[in-house]
């Protein structure tokens, strides 16, 4: 009951974070933390409740079994998770830290510029006697649960036996977000060609300029269908892999394509069009990048041939797809990058500052609008809510510490991952539904650098859900979950 439960939550999560406007409302989020911290609560109770093995003692006493929970904790509590785990709690309380009241003196020493804009600010010694180094705590806060939350969620994926050891769950989980992937480009494309120009219940003049599915914008939604596709890709390839008719002539493979494998092909063009069609000219590039990853990495161990003919197949197809629509909107997109290029340096140059001022702890997770204003060098109609590079902004909020940490965390995964995945042999299904799940994360990654993507939440959500998937997979089979 329990496992059947978490799936439940986890599948409806998958749903709805996306189509709920990417979930950048408060309500949206809420609902999401709530469903996390469901899965979270579901698990921990699986665990205090699951019954012995058959020929052990029975435990009768609550204590007893309190202690036998936290030792069989502890012994799937492997090196390879306790790293990041360790690293990631080190990341959380850098962030408790930041909303921790301090005495001025104190405060002085571990961020000056703080103490003097304070101090401008407030005028007076007695309202600087305990401050925090975070200018507006509350926020800090807010973003405190968000990064509790997702870090619980991954910590509880691997560790939940069903999702480690189950290919069937793993594989239920991507055909969903296969799903909404689709949905979400097809919808998109519906509300742009059509003229319809709506998201939902919304309407405006101007609001849908390009293909955006339930996103208010286009390089949010270019950043979800950048994790969607090679996770789809990898997934099709995995079905393809105990195939014994693989390494025939394509005659042969085309005759023996059931229906299955063409719709996952088909759902995989039609998100690469919408892709293109948002217009995202990162979001493109990115894409570019990834496929020319999957080539390399999907080509036939047998034959020598330096890349996949079936992934080159699939994007040519798409590509050919939407030059019959038509390219004009796109391509005009790309004579504009000088131009918005130039805007994103001196967004960079004056985050930056803000990170020279605040190196150590940074001036609070979350708030970048906040601070900004004081460093602004160009002119911005309106508020400037991120720094169109997740990665600086995450150092202006949380220093170099905090920034620090999550790229160990980032830079250990990856490693341990990649050496995992070498392991597996090219018959293994499960290492085509990895390297295209990684592929995805480097894509994220990769447009992060000039555009806000895992701030989103519904993105974030994601790109969780593919590490624990990416990382179980490299592990094997869950040797250490024995009970």
């Amino acid at each position: 009951m329990f496992d059947f439960l978490i799936k439940l939550i986890l599948m409806l999560l998958i749903i709805f974070t996306p189509i709920a406007f990417g979930s950048v409302e408060l309500w949206a989020f809420s609902v999401m933390e709530l469903g996390i911290l469901l899965i979270i609560i579901l698990w921990s109770l699986q665990s205090l409740f699951t019954p012995t093995p058959e020929g052990s003692e029975r435990v009768t006493s609550r204590s007893e079994k309190n202690t036998g929970f936290l030792s069989r904790q502890f012994e799937i509590c492997n090196l390879k998770f306790a790293i990041p785990l360790v690293l990631l709690s080190l990341f959380l309380l850098l962030i408790l830290f930041q909303m921790l009241p301090l005495p001025a003196g104190f405060f002085k020493i571990l961020s000056p510029k703080t103490f003097e804009i304070r101090h401008q600010l407030l005028m007076t010694n007695d309202q600087l006697s305990m401050t925090t180094l975070s200018f507006v705590p509350f926020v800090t806060q807010i973003n405190f649960f968000k990064w509790l939350t997702l870090i619980g969620l991954f910590a509880v994926l691997f560790y939940w036996k069903p999702f480690g050891n189950s290919v069937t769950l793993r594989r239920q989980l991507i055909v969903a977000i296969f799903v909404v992937g689709v949905w979400e480009s097809l919808y998109g494309m519906f509300e742009f060609f059509s003229g319809h120009g709506q998201i939902l219940n919304l309407e405006g003049e101007g609001l849908v300029t390009s293909v955006t599915g339930t996103f208010i914008n286009r390089n949010y939604f270019a950043g979800y269908l950048l994790m969607v596709i090679p996770l789809s890709i990898g997934y099709l390839f995995s079905r393809e892999a105990t195939r014994r008719d693989r390494f025939m002539g394509w005659r042969n493979r085309l005759a023996s394509l059931d229906g299955k494998t063409l719709l996952l092909g088909f759902g995989a063009i039609v998100m690469i069009v919408g892709l293109i069609f948002s217009a995202s000219r990162m979001g493109i590039s990115s894409l570019l990048l990834s496929f020319t990853l999957l080539s390399i990495l999907f080509r036939d161990p047998r034959r020598e041939r330096k890349f996949s003919r079936t992934s080159v197949l699939i994007f040519s197809l798409a590509l050919l797809w939407a030059i019959w629509i038509g390219l004009d909107a796109v391509i005009s997109r790309f004579f504009t990058s000088t131009d918005d290029f130039g805007f994103r340096w001196a967004m960079w140059v004056s985050t930056f500052q803000i990170l020279k001022d605040f190196p150590l702890f940074g001036s609070g997770l979350g708030t970048f609008t906040y601070i900004f204003p004081m460093y602004r060098s160009l002119h911005i109609q309106g508020l400037a809510t991120h720094a169109e590079n997740d990665l600086l902004q995450l150092g202006a909020e949380a220093g170099l510490i905090g920034m620090g940490l999550l790229l160990i965390v980032f830079f250990y995964l990856f490693w341990r991952i990649v050496s995992g995945l070498r392991s597996l042999s090219h018959s293994e299904p499960e290492r085509y539904i990895a390297i295209g799940g990684l592929v995805g994360i480097l894509a994220l990654m990769l447009h992060s650098l000039v555009e806000r993507n895992i701030q989103i939440p519904s993105n974030a959500f994601l790109y969780t859900i593919l590490w624990a998937i990416v990382f179980n997979i490299s592990l094997g089979p869950k040797k250490s979950l024995s009970h």
